[in-house]
C-alpha cells in the first residue's frame, strides 16, 4: 500500500505542473460627438392687435381703456395704445428666452429701436394653443402649450408725444435669447403716429346789403380735411355757431334787440352723391335738427367740441346715410372736401351790421 500511495502522489504532482490556457475578457470604446442645435427662438402673434383709446377725449363709441372700434386706418395719437398677445418658443428651453419687446423704426424686421418690454401672461401647461397663433415650424404645427419650451406675453405699445414719435413707422414684436439669436413677428405693422390734423376753409361767408324780410345766399364754401396726406386720418365733420352782434353803437335791433339769432342761418351741403336734401334729421336728445323744403338745415349752438351739448346725432354737417353709428357722407379723407352754401333769412324789421359772432367747423379724427 505504501508503494501505491507514493506513486499516486507522484502522479498528482506531475499533473499539476502541466501548463494551462485561461479565457480573458477584452474590448475597446469610442466617445460620441454630440452637438445640440442652437435653436433660434420663435414668436407668433395670437388673435389680432387691438388699439385702445386714451383718457383725453372720448369718441362716438370709444372711451378710455376701451378698444377703438371706429379706427379703421393705421394712425394713432399720443396716449393711445396698441397691444398684441404673442407666443414665444425656444426648443433649447424656455430659460434661454431673454427678452420679448416691441420695436419701432423706419425699416421692417429686426434691429429697430426697442420701445417697450412685453409682460409674461399665465397659460396652463398642456392647454390647447389658439388657432389664431398659427404656430408652425416648417410643416410642424404646434397644438399644445409646453411650459418647458414656451411662454406667452402681452405687449403694450403706448404712443408718446410728437416730439419723439411723429411720422410713419414700422412697429412689431421681437424675441431674443441669451445667445443673441432672435426672431421677429411676421406681422410688421405700418403706422402714422401723431399726424397733424387741420381743416381748410376755402371761401368767405358774407352777406351784403340784405333787405330785411328777405333771404340771401352766400358764395359756396369748401371745407376740407387737411390732415397729413399719407396719414389716412378720417374726420367726422360738425357745424355749430353763436348769435351775432353789432360791434358798433348803431341803434341795432333785429327784430327787437341788438342781436341777430343763429336761427336766421341755414346751410346746404353736398359731398359726393349726397346732400342735405337726403338729411336724416337725427337730433339726439336735446337737439332740434331739421331741414326745410329747399334742403337747408339749421345750425346748432356750440362754442367748443361737444359744448354745451354732445354733437353726435345732432350737429353733423351731413347726416346721410347711416351705417352703424356713423354717416359716411359726413366723413372726409385727407384732401377731400365738402361744399356748403349758407342762407340768411333776415328778420323784419332789422337794423345794424352784425359783425361779431362765429360759425364753427369741427373735425373729429375717428
Amino acid at each position: 500500500m505504501k508503494n501505491i500511495l507514493v506513486s499516486l502522489v507522484a502522479l498528482v504532482l506531475a499533473i499539476s505542473v502541466i501548463p494551462a490556457t485561461l479565457a480573458v475578457s477584452t474590448g475597446d470604446g469610442i466617445t460620441p460627438d454630440i452637438n445640440t442645435e442652437d435653436y433660434a427662438p420663435r414668436v407668433w402673434m395670437c388673435d389680432s392687435r387691438v388699439v385702445y383709446d386714451d383718457a383725453t377725449e372720448p369718441g362716438r363709441i370709444s372711451e378710455d381703456g376701451r378698444p377703438l372700434l371706429e379706427r379703421i386706418n393705421n394712425y394713432a395719437f399720443e396716449g393711445e395704445q396698441i397691444t398684441w398677445d404673442v407666443l414665444v418658443q425656444d426648443k433649447n428651453g424656455v430659460e434661454k428666452i431673454e427678452h420679448v419687446f416691441a420695436t419701432i423704426g423706419d425699416e421692417q424686421g429686426s434691429g429697430n429701436d426697442v420701445e417697450v418690454n412685453c409682460q409674461r401672461t399665465f397659460v396652463r401647461d398642456g392647454s390647447d394653443l389658439p388657432r389664431s397663433c398659427n404656430a408652425r415650424i416648417l410643416e410642424e404645427r404646434l397644438e399644445r402649450f409646453d411650459a418647458d419650451t414656451m411662454d406667452a406675453y402681452e405687449c403694450i405699445f403706448t404712443v408718446e408725444t410728437a416730439d419723439s414719435m411723429y411720422g410713419e413707422f414700422f412697429i412689431t414684436v421681437e424675441v431674443t435669447d441669451i445667445d443673441g439669436l432672435s426672431d421677429t413677428m411676421d406681422e410688421n405693422e405700418f403706422w402714422f403716429l401723431n399726424p397733424v390734423i387741420a381743416l381748410n376753409i376755402d371761401g368767405e361767408l358774407s352777406f351784403d346789403e340784405v333787405r330785411p324780410g328777405t333771404s340771401a345766399y352766400s358764395e359756396t364754401l369748401l371745407v376740407g380735411n387737411e390732415a397729413d396726406v399719407s396719414s389716412g386720418v378720417m374726420l367726422d365733420m360738425f357745424i355749430t355757431g353763436t348769435d351775432f352782434y353789432d360791434s358798433s353803437s348803431s341803434h341795432a335791433a333785429c327784430p327787437d334787440t341788438n342781436q341777430l339769432s343763429l336761427s336766421a342761418f341755414r346751410y346746404y351741403a353736398t359731398n359726393g352723391a349726397y346732400s342735405t336734401s337726403d338729411d336724416l334729421q337725427n337730433d339726439g336728445v336735446d337737439g332740434d335738427r331739421n331741414k326745410d323744403a329747399e334742403g337747408y338745415v339749421n345750425i346748432e349752438y356750440g362754442i367748443g367740441f361737444n359744448n354745451p351739448d354732445p354733437f353726435y346725432n345732432n350737429a353733423e354737417i351731413l347726416q346721410a346715410p347711416m351705417v352703424g353709428p356713423y354717416y359716411p357722407a359726413n366723413i372726409l379723407a385727407p384732401g377731400a372736401e365738402m361744399a356748403l352754401t349758407f342762407r340768411l333769412d333776415l328778420p323784419e324789421p332789422c337794423n345794424g351790421d352784425f359783425d361779431s359772432g362765429q360759425i364753427f367747423f369741427w373735425g373729429e379724427a375717428i
